[in-house]
């Protein structure tokens, strides 16, 4: 049998028995439980009752956390000419066009969002198979292909945070860090849960929302009540 610390016991103890809490009474728990070295990053998962298989029933979408996540988000951008010096001033970390595809052809991927220019599309396509399974693919769905690159990167610098099912139709991110008032984590999480319910695809059948869990990096997870979230199945 595995033997845990104890601060690792302290926390199992504290989550005993909890589960389908209200959304303030989950970040209480989890804030107050994540007691790493490092200030832990508060993750939300949703079990959705989707097949991301089929394509009526594949969930993604976007929202803007209204206190950020707590996290530096570097950001790459295809674009040219003034395209590309508007995305340099907006902050952009990375800036390019066929050299910035050969960068990432050759292995070297050091962003976490990718937006592009529309003209850049034939040029950022060829990555499909490198930017892709990372969900690093450009795509207007999300607002990551656009000419408005500047608010692109803004938005992306802001606390902006893009979802998608996975293959078992779970949908996760990180809403904010544990060094966070309970009450902005509380914001956060609702408006996660709202934009993942308002991206429900037509295909959808039965119940939407099946499961909602927090946790923190290092720390057990506990279910929120999905009512409570103030989702309508």
């Amino acid at each position: 049998m595995a033997k845990f610390g104890k601060r690792t016991r302290a926390a199992r103890e504290a989550f005993a028995g909890k589960s389908n809490l209200t959304v303030e009474e989950a970040v209480a728990l989890v804030k107050n439980n994540a007691k790493s070295k490092f200030d832990e990053t508060i993750e939300i998962a949703v079990n959705l009752g989707v097949d991301p298989r089929h394509a009526d029933q594949m969930v993604r979408g976007v929202v803007g956390l209204p206190n950020g996540t707590g996290k530096t988000v570097r950001v790459a951008v295809f674009a040219r000419g003034a395209k590309a010096e508007e995305a340099q001033a907006a902050g952009a970390d990375i800036v390019g066009a066929e050299d910035l595809m050969e960068i990432v052809q050759g292995g070297k991927i050091d962003f976490d969002r990718c937006i592009a220019t529309p003209d850049m599309m034939p040029v950022v396509g060829r990555l499909g198979k490198v930017l892709g399974p990372r969900n690093l693919m450009p795509n207007p769905k999300v607002g990551t292909v656009t000419m408005d690159v500047k608010q692109a990167v803004e938005d992306a610098k802001g606390g902006q945070v893009q979802f998608k099912a996975e293959k078992a139709g779970v949908v996760h991110a990180g809403v904010g860090k544990a060094s966070f008032d309970e009450a902005k984590l509380v914001e956060n999480v609702r408006a996660f849960v709202s934009a993942v319910a308002r991206a429900k695809p037509a295909g959808a059948k039965g119940a939407y929302m099946k499961r909602i869990s927090l946790t923190s990096t290092m720390g057990p997870g506990v279910t929120i009540d999905v009512a409570d979230a103030g989702v309508e199945q």
